[in-house]
Parts: C-alpha cells; sequence; structure tokens
C-alpha cells in the first residue's frame, strides 16, 4: 500500500525553512552555540516539568505564574552551578596554590622514575614550576587575556540564552492567537529543532552512561588486576558521567584528569591510562554514532560524515552541533516524504 504523498510545500514553508538554516549557520558563525544550547536547555526543563505543577492549577494565570516560577528556579540553579565551579577554583581547596603542590608533588615522583635525559628538562621544584608559569602568561599575555574575555562573552551568552529559554516557555503556556501563515510555520520549525534537541540529549545521557561503565571496568578493575590502585577512584567515575553530558568536550575532560591522576602514581601508569582511554573513546564514537541514530533514525554513517562536515567547517562547536542540526534537516525531509 502506497503512502499518501504529502502536499508540495508553500511558500511560506519554504522561507521559514531558508530562515531557519540562515539561522543555524548564525549561530556558529557568530559563536552563539553556547547560548542557544543553554536556552533550549531551560525550554525543555520547563516543558517537561510544567506538567507536574499544572495538574492542580486552574486558569491561565495561575499556570503562568507555576511555569514562571519554575523557569526562575531553573534558571538560578543553572547560574549558581556556574558560579559554583568559578568559587572552588577560587578556593583554597580548588586554588592556583593548591595545583601548584599538587604538580610539584607529581613532578618529584616523575623526576624519581624517568630517564636522566629527560629529567632535566622537569621543574626541579615548585618556584621553579610557578616561575615558569609566569614567564608563559607574561609571554603569551595577549593570549590569556583573548581567552579570558572569551570565557567572559561565553557566561553572558549562557546567561541570555537561559533567560531566552525561560521567556520561550511561558510563550508557549499562553494560549495561541491567530497566527499568519510565515509565523505559523517559524514556530513549527522552533518546534522540529527543540524535539531534535530532547532526542540528542537522551541519547547523550546514553552514551555519558555507556562511557562511564568502561571508565569504571578500567579504574576498578582491569587497573587492580595490574595492581594499581589510582586515588580517587569513584569521584573520577562521577565527573566521567557528569562531564560526559557535554558533547566532545566531555570525554577531553574526564581523559585529562584520569591521566593527572594516573600520572601522580606513575608515568608508566599515566600512558597506559591514556592509551587505554584513547582507543575506547575510539571505539566509542562509533557506538556513540549508533546511540544517536537510533534515536533519530540515522545510520551510524551518516552521522559520522556530518559530524566529519561541521568540524571541517566550524571546529569542535560544529561537531558538538552537527547531531542535532542533522537530526532537524532530517526530520524537516522527512515530513515532506523525500527521505
Amino acid at each position: 500500500m502506497e503512502h499518501p504523498r504529502p502536499l508540495p510545500p508553500s511558500p511560506f514553508r519554504i522561507a521559514a525553512w531558508a530562515l531557519a538554516l540562515v539561522a543555524l549557520f548564525l549561530t556558529l558563525r557568530l559563536r552563539l552555540l553556547s547560548a542557544m544550547l543553554a536556552g533550549l536547555l531551560v525550554f525543555e526543563l520547563v516543558h517537561a516539568l510544567a506538567p507536574l505543577l499544572q495538574r492542580r492549577l486552574t486558569g491561565e494565570r495561575a499556570r503562568l505564574i507555576a511555569v514562571a516560577l519554575l523557569s526562575a528556579a531553573i534558571v538560578g540553579l543553572l547560574t549558581l552551578a556556574i558560579f559554583a565551579v568559578v568559587a572552588f577554583f577560587r578556593s583554597e581547596t580548588g586554588g592556583l596554590q593548591v595545583l601548584f603542590d599538587r604538580m610539584a608533588q607529581i613532578l618529584g615522583q616523575v623526576r624519581a622514575e624517568l630517564p636522566a635525559s629527560v629529567v632535566g628538562y622537569l621543574p626541579e621544584d615548585p618556584d621553579t614550576l610557578r616561575h615558569a608559569v609566569v614567564e608563559w602568561l607574561r609571554t603569551h599575555g595577549a593570549a590569556v587575556q583573548l581567552a579570558g574575555k572569551e570565557a567572559v562573552q561565553t557566561f553572558v551568552h549562557v546567561l541570555a540564552g537561559m533567560v531566552l529559554g525561560a521567556l520561550g516557555a511561558l510563550q508557549e503556556v499562553r494560549p495561541a492567537h491567530r497566527q499568519r501563515p510565515l509565523a505559523r510555520e517559524l514556530l513549527a520549525r522552533s518546534a522540529h529543532f527543540a524535539e531534535a534537541f530532547r532526542r540528542i540529549v537522551f541519547a547523550q545521557i546514553k552514551i555519558s552512561f555507556v562511557n562511564t561503565v568502561f571508565t569504571a571496568l578500567f579504574l576498578l578493575a582491569i587497573l587492580p588486576l595490574a595492581g594499581v590502585h589510582l586515588p580517587l577512584a569513584k569521584t573520577m567515575i562521577a565527573v566521567t558521567f557528569v562531564v560526559g553530558l557535554l558533547p566532545v568536550i566531555g570525554n577531553l575532560i574526564s581523559n585529562t584528569v584520569i591521566t593527572v591522576i594516573a600520572l601522580s602514581v606513575s608515568p608508566y601508569v599515566a600512558l597506559a591510562a591514556l592509551a587505554f582511554l584513547v582507543v575506547i573513546h575510539k571505539l566509542e564514537y562509533f557506538l556513540n554514532a549508533r546511540i544517536v541514530g537510533d534515536e533519530i533514525h540515522a545510520r551510524a554513517w551518516e552521522l559520522l560524515l556530518a559530524m566529519l562536515v561541521m568540524e571541517a567547517a566550524f571546529g569542535l562547536p560544529g561537531v558538538a552541533a552537527a547531531p542535532i542540526y542533522y537530526a532537524y534537516v532530517k526530520r524537516e525531509l522527512a515530513d515532506q516524504g523525500w527521505v
């Protein structure tokens, strides 16, 4: 039995597609991906939790108040989480002095195990290490200032995106007024893109879980069988799951943490840990594409190709955005019966 062919797209839908593609391109071109993801995160959290608050509420005003309070709570909690991370690294517990002391301790252990030809290139004590860092900062002052400026801009973008996401959730609660054709088509495109984001986030949770299982097997089974017991193993497993929710960059963060901790035991353990993590994550690259592909009904090679093209065009932000963009584009094409 043949499926009925969908009607040809109207001029308004074609115009909405063009505007959506321009907006997606400019999001990456103008480095607004963090704002878009933050806004979508807040919107989806409110969208998922609002029905729980609205079950016993009647009237438009009561529902608006509930969604407004929920939106403010989510934005506030996410903002507090960002400030908590910054405060931790500026505190005595996670400050630079503690970092220098820990690095000096690791270097002391490494100097005792590495060949003399390599030891000569390492700092002798914490003061030497601190002096080398200060000299590097003085030499690369412009780059450091630029990185700091970009970090502040990213935080502002994230905050603005969260506010916009909350406002979008409030707008969704209000009764729909009669809309003109182009506005209606644009809202439909926005709904499809939000659905693509929701599917990718759900898949990313699965990916983070799989990554955490492999890391736990390595830290709690493989290394102990070899007679190696890394400190803070359970903490590293928790960190792996949390940062694994971040596409691409999450693996880099967890790998760095595990390798540095392994270095405190032995440089050879650090090399073994780094080699294992690289091999596992390369294999997971294809597994991740399969998980995301199942969620958005796409084959693994399709996502890998999309990620490759987006990485070549936009770098790491393109890799992070590729699954969401591809899921959205494929949804639009599928709705028209073209794929």
